[in-house]
Parts: structure tokens; sequence; C-alpha cells
């Protein structure tokens, strides 16, 4: 897949240094995987992984500590990153319009 807005990733890590490698290990994961499906997502992530409207996508990161809103324009490989943050920043937002 093709990731876009890795610097938002970046920017968050440097933000939450404990955050770099488990958002490392998930942009390694999800820029050689080939979504086609949400079930493809599932297979990769399991529990760590929930899907909302619009091809949104959320995983839990770094044992849950946060939060990572995506969405899949799977017919195009392509995953945009909406939102990282701590999982109580994620409990200030609608995941399924950031």
């Amino acid at each position: 897949m093709n990731v876009l807005a890795k610097r938002s990733l970046r920017a968050f890590w440097t933000r939450q240094p404990h955050s770099r490698l488990p958002l490392e290990t998930w942009y390694a994961i999800a820029s050689a995987a080939t979504w086609r499906t949400p079930a493809d997502i599932k297979a990769a992530f399991g529990a760590n992984v929930d899907f909302v409207g619009d091809n949104r996508v959320i995983f839990d990161i770094g044992g849950n500590k946060y939060r990572l809103v995506v969405r899949v324009a799977y017919a195009y490989g392509r995953v945009y990153v909406k939102f990282v943050g701590t999982h109580a920043e994620y409990d200030r937002i609608d995941p399924e319009t950031v």
C-alpha cells in the first residue's frame, strides 16, 4: 500500500518518542501490504483494528497507548493517515470525520 502522510507519523513520534518504534512497525507492515478488503487488514492486525464508516480504519498502536486513524482507498492501493494521537486525544475526536 502507498501510505500517504508519513510526515504526520514523524511529527507525532517527535512529540511522543515512545511511539516511534510501534508506528515505524505499522508503517513497514502497511507499506508492504496489498489490502483489497477489510478482511485483509483484520488478518494482519487481528484484534488491534476496528472499522468505521467511509473506509476508515482505527489501529491500536503501542499496546493501545496510541491510536491511528486512516482511510483506505482499496481500489487505488492508498492509505491516508487522518489522525495519530494518544488514546486520550483520540477520545476527543470523531474517527468518521477526522
